[in-house]
């Protein structure tokens, strides 16, 4: 991979730090209000996913994904 000159690496600085994403209720998150996901989740929800998926490393999708192949092999 090729290096990046002082002048890329403060742009690329620049750009991340304008459209970081804030989290929680009021950003743009996978969970937040206004973030878009497939289902409709309530906030106890969201809060018991998110310490789940902290609690085994695992970003809130994996898990969800990880318990309906569980989910799917048991019924099958």
């Amino acid at each position: 991979m090729a290096q990046m000159t002082e002048e890329e690496a403060d742009a690329l600085d620049e750009l991340l730090t304008r459209t970081t994403p804030k989290l929680g209720p009021n950003g743009t998150g996978f969970f937040s209000r206004k973030g878009m996901s497939i289902v409709p989740l309530d906030e106890t929800t969201a809060r018991i996913l998110n310490a789940q998926a902290m609690a085994v490393r695992q970003t809130p999708s994996e898990l969800i994904a990880s318990m309906v192949r569980q989910r799917l092999t048991a019924n099958a």
